[in-house]
């Protein structure tokens, strides 16, 4: 079961949404009071300001009564003034040229559907002189309370960063993931050979181990037949990856959690119900991760804060997964990763030639951009990781933290090399991504990065055979262990 649920999660690890809409900022004031509301606009008709400063200010006239799609009606006087009617009975050139023959100045359209960026015919652009909108009619209804009819408006875009901080927090997340998953999966391998049992869990380490080339690439193949099944029954699938998830995440954030509880010897109390020896700190941690994981099912689409708790039930799943999962030696490392990186690649690069369906699925890490202050009106713009890249070269770099057990490296030589390596791949994804605009694949950049790294260094200290073929090479004694290689 475990094996399964570890296929259906990481299968879907590399999907992420785009934005498509071309928001903006209406800014709402009456002299004392100011709101400020989310708009959706087309530069393609007349440009909007990029700064609240530079923008001009219109009364804005009530006009929601009608759709302004005639001019049999009689109309107020609206010359010099912004216009708001409702969305909807004709196309939005005809709407927006005759506002501008009456001499409106802009054109807002009430909207009690989903908000997109309004658009014509390329003929109609040259001839609408005025700026085109659309706007919540909720928004409309609030700012009514607020401020009655007595409305002066200004309409602006403010242009987005490319480098905004939630790039390093995204990076800090990932970097500090990886590198304490590696550490645990070590820690666990010293302490499974000196006292047989890991130090962070109970006796039974409850391992997996992938030491078979053919079981790589089942393993890799149901990824994409899962895959392959989203696409189709996604409407179905994704309430069953939503139910996954949370009893994975939940098992994982105990299994963290635990670990830290043990480590500072907290909680050992303890007690006997039928035959049964239950702890009081496994009971209490258990309702938290449940109670955690329940809050984050009934309100994931709760942008504003459920990202927190998204992003933590992330780092204990993919924590526990770097020390459940575990690779036996290099050459499954590079199979692994080498037929991980085409399927990122394929998904990334290829598929939108296929289809421009996008599907969201919670298995990312998500952190707002802060400097989107007009896209995040609209709705909350995130930056995004996948677990994926995490996790994949995350079990090279538990491996390399093993490896470093076998040896006895007490500097850790192997561990933090790939640590470092992941650092630097992880670097380039996000200055390539900047560079070119648009979304990249993180496993084309971090597969290199880990494996040439951690193939140079096994090369240059001539220890290649050993960790090509992993753990053959360990010579066990009666009490501990007895290495091959010296103390580092």
């Amino acid at each position: 079961m475990e094996r399964a649920v570890t296929v259906v999660i990481l299968s879907l690890v590399f999907l992420a949404s785009q934005i498509s809409c071309q928001e903006a900022i209406l800014h709402v004031s009456n002299g004392n009071t100011e709101r400020e509301y989310c708009i959706v606009h087309n530069h393609s008709w007349t440009p909007l300001s990029q700064s609240l400063e530079a923008a001009v200010q219109y009364p804005l006239v009530n006009m929601t009564s009608t759709m302004l799609c005639n001019n049999a009606t009689v109309f107020p006087d609206v010359k010099g003034k912004a216009l708001v009617v409702m969305r909807g009975g004709c196309d939005f050139s005809q709407k927006a040229l005759l506002a501008q023959s009456l001499g409106a100045t802009a054109l807002l359209l009430a909207s009690n559907k989903t908000l997109i960026t309004p658009s014509a015919n390329d003929s109609e652009y040259a001839k609408v002189h005025i700026p085109l909108a659309l706007m919540r009619y909720r928004d409309f209804l609030e700012a009514q309370k607020v401020f009655g009819e007595n409305m002066e408006v200004k309409l602006y875009a403010p242009p987005q960063s490319k480098l905004d901080p939630s790039i390093a927090v995204m990076l800090l997340i990932a970097i500090v993931t990886v590198a304490l998953g590696g550490f645990w999966s070590g820690a666990c391998e010293r302490q499974k050979y000196f006292f047989s049992v890991c130090v962070v869990g109970t006796a039974d380490s409850g391992e997996l181990f992938l030491y078979s080339p053919l079981k790589v690439v089942i393993f890799v193949a149901m990824m994409c037949g899962m895959l392959v099944l989203m696409y189709f029954f996604y409407n179905v699938l994704v309430y069953v990856i939503i139910a996954i998830f949370c009893l994975a995440s939940a098992s994982a954030l105990f299994s963290c959690l635990d670990a830290v509880m043990e480590k500072i010897g907290c909680g050992t109390l303890s007690f006997s119900v039928r035959n049964w020896n239950l702890s009081v700190r496994s009971i209490i941690l258990a309702s938290v991760c449940i109670t955690i994981a329940v809050i984050w099912g009934v309100y994931r689409n709760e942008d504003r804060w459920i990202w927190i708790l998204q992003d933590l039930l992330g780092i204990a799943f993919c924590l526990n997964f770097m020390k459940t999962i575990s690779l036996s030696n290099f050459k499954i490392c590079v199979i692994l990763l080498t037929l991980l990186l085409v399927y990122d690649v394929f998904f990334v690069f290829i598929t939108p030639f296929f289809t421009k369906v996008w599907v969201y699925l919670p298995v990312v890490m998500r952190v707002p951009r802060f400097s989107a202050w007009a896209q995040n009106l609209c709705g909350m713009q995130f930056s995004i990781l996948g677990y994926g890249d995490i996790i994949v070269p995350g079990l090279l770099v538990a491996y390399c933290s093993r490896f470093d057990v076998w040896i006895n490296s007490r500097k850790k030589i192997y561990f933090v090399s790939c640590c470092i390596a992941y650092l630097l791949g992880m670097i380039m994804t996000f200055a390539v991504m900047l560079l070119s605009g648009m979304g990249q694949p993180a496993l084309l950049y971090l597969v290199p990065f880990t494996l040439i790294t951690s193939a140079v260094v096994a090369g240059c200290r001539g220890e290649m055979r050993q960790f090509w073929a992993g753990t053959t090479y360990e010579v066990r004694g009666a009490s501990k262990p007895v290495w091959h290689s010296a103390d580092i």
